[in-house]
């Protein structure tokens, strides 16, 4: 393989594993700090990272996935993640903030104002990870809906979508004049209405906040499966999925560009990375043992929806490699531990895939699309 990878990584927390809280040197009182997120995005931006994402939900994290539970041995609470992605934009420079949006009970309109700001505070690196919840107890926290069915709630999370990016395009790049001597602050013929009428949502528009500079921000989601895969390839410039093998990646890859070909996008570009947990140390047998260690603490072995794996920086550039090879455009690295795992993949990892000539050695771009190789879209409404 000679084609060089995209690299993010997820921050939850103290990191993805249940116990990762109670490590030497985590910072447990320290995880609603601003500081503490600056610390952990600034080390991403030194190993050369694409972009970070931050989670989110509208319930406390749970290792029960049907519901909440009595656990208190484990972390919870989190800061909003939009606002946690606007604290980090002025103090780092270049890499892409992507925090998570429940979309099911969010208005598009608020969030498209909220990521259209980020786009400004970043000067152009901000993104959105689509997130769809089933969850009853979340919806039992904004009371004004029942639980949508698995089709229901993408469907509509592709209409959420589509609404975001027209209230994007719905100021023209220079309707804004800003012209002292005629009075003249904004032309009125380059703000459109967008009228979008759907199933879930009937907006009017225009947006209340200028195009923002990428045009349209990144817009990210998550797939475990082929209705989400229809919505990375429909309306996604990015989707995150969770091969178990290079022949798995090469099924859900398959499924995507048919969904993208489906959907008229056949031409454009859509990154598909792969997602996996790691633990990371520099041999093999460390590695193993502190999750091992980590296991025992938190009284069950860590499973996840990704894959995990546990090993040195080489060997997982050796996997990257290989499933590379099936297409995947880039790998979104969940830390299982925070800082430690975040370090390994800056000190260990990229070096190492630097070395195979399959990572950059310095930032190419100053905009999360340019970093992408994503153009910066036409806006749809001029000149109509």
């Amino acid at each position: 393989m000679s084609t060089p990878v995209h690299l993010a990584v997820a921050l939850d927390g103290a990191g993805w594993h249940p116990a990762a809280w109670r490590e030497p040197d985590a910072r447990p009182a320290e995880l609603l700090t601003p500081r503490y997120w600056v610390d952990l995005v600034q080390e991403a931006e030194r190993g050369l990272l694409d972009l970070v994402t931050f989670e989110d939900a509208l319930s406390l994290q749970s290792t029960d996935r049907s519901g909440p539970d009595d656990r208190t041995d484990q972390v919870r609470g989190r800061l909003d993640a939009v606002q946690v992605a606007a604290r980090v934009a002025p103090l780092t420079s270049s890499i892409g903030l992507v925090p998570t949006a429940v979309v099911t009970h969010t208005e598009p309109f608020h969030l498209s104002k909220a990521i259209a700001t980020l786009d400004y505070v970043s000067t152009g690196r901000a993104g959105i990870r689509v997130k769809v919840s089933l969850s009853p107890a979340e919806a039992a926290h904004v009371g004004r809906r029942s639980v949508p069915g698995l089709e229901d709630a993408f469907a509509e999370a592709a209409d959420w979508v589509e609404v975001v990016r027209r209230l994007w395009d719905s100021w023209e790049d220079d309707a804004e004049i800003r012209d002292v001597a005629t009075g003249r602050f904004v032309d009125r013929e380059k703000l459109h209405y967008i009228d979008f009428a759907g199933r879930s949502f009937s907006v009017k528009g225009p947006s209340i906040t200028p195009r923002p500079p990428q045009g349209q921000p990144l817009v990210t989601a998550l797939a475990h499966q082929q209705v989400p895969f229809e919505l990375v390839g429909s309306s996604a410039d990015l989707g995150f999925v969770t091969p178990t093998d290079a022949a798995d990646a090469t099924r859900i890859l398959r499924a995507v560009r048919d969904a993208q070909a489906a959907a008229g996008r056949a031409e454009e570009t859509v990154h598909v990375f792969g997602d996996l947990v790691v633990f990371l140390d520099d041999d093999e047998a460390t590695a193993r043992a502190r999750k091992d260690r980590l296991d025992e603490r938190a009284g069950a072995e860590y499973t996840s929806d990704a894959q995990v794996f546990v090993g040195t920086p080489a060997g997982l550039a050796d996997q990257l490699a290989d499933w590379a090879q099936a297409g995947l455009t880039g790998f979104r690295l969940r830390p299982a531990t925070l800082p430690h795992d975040l370090r390994q993949v800056t000190a260990g990892l990229v070096p190492e895939l630097q070395r195979r000539g399959l990572f950059r050695t310095a930032y190419e771009a100053t905009t999360l699309r340019g970093l992408l190789g994503l153009p910066r879209p036409a806006n749809r409404y001029a000149n109509v």
